[in-house]
């Protein structure tokens, strides 16, 4: 596989600017849908998408309730026996305190992803601060979200049929015990 850095030589369809300084951040949860991130950050990010990308050594969960949402939304946490789908950007700096503004209630975390063989070391991606030990189930508007970036950005269809699955036994275990 090969190994990106800073230093490594991108190609102009996937970069919105070369000279503008930047950094690689993985979604996987509403951010993965271009178009609901451009309501947080104020621009289109289609042309940010690099697209579909691994996380290995993480496994996906609804282990926060949103105040905001109203709902269960999605978290990573570290699983040495799984990996994670999701959307790999490479996001202008100038974005990243909007971003940083739109995932309160999440830290920071520097993670590597693998995008059509290619290693993407020191990765941003974000992580729940204060987790809950049961997932809570996701909202209709979040879930449809959900899916659409994942399949909008060209995730593997297996996948996308594992998230709906587990999204929807959230939202089918929560009608039961309501």
């Amino acid at each position: 596989m090969k190994l990106v850095s800073d230093r490594t030589p991108k190609s102009p369809s996937t970069l919105h600017s070369i000279a503008e300084p930047s950094f690689y951040y993985f979604a996987y949860g509403s951010c993965m849908c271009p178009v609901d991130l451009k309501r947080s950050l104020g621009e289109s990010t289609h042309n940010y998408v690099i697209g579909h990308a691994t996380l290995p050594g993480y496994h996906l969960g609804f282990y926060r309730r949103s105040k905001f949402r109203a709902c269960g939304v999605l978290d990573v946490v570290t699983d040495t026996n799984a990996s994670v789908e999701g959307v790999l950007y490479r996001l202008p700096m100038r974005l990243s305190a909007a971003l940083d503004e739109r995932e309160q209630g999440y830290q920071h975390e520097q993670v590597t992803v693998h995008h059509r063989g290619v290693v993407y070391p020191s990765v941003r991606t974000y992580t729940v601060i204060e987790k809950s030990n049961k997932e809570y189930a996701p909202n209709d508007w979040y879930f449809q979200v959900v899916l659409r970036g994942a399949t909008t950005c060209g995730l593997p269809e297996q996948y996308c049929w594992q998230l709906f699955n587990h999204m929807h036994q959230l939202q089918a275990q929560e009608l039961q015990t309501a």
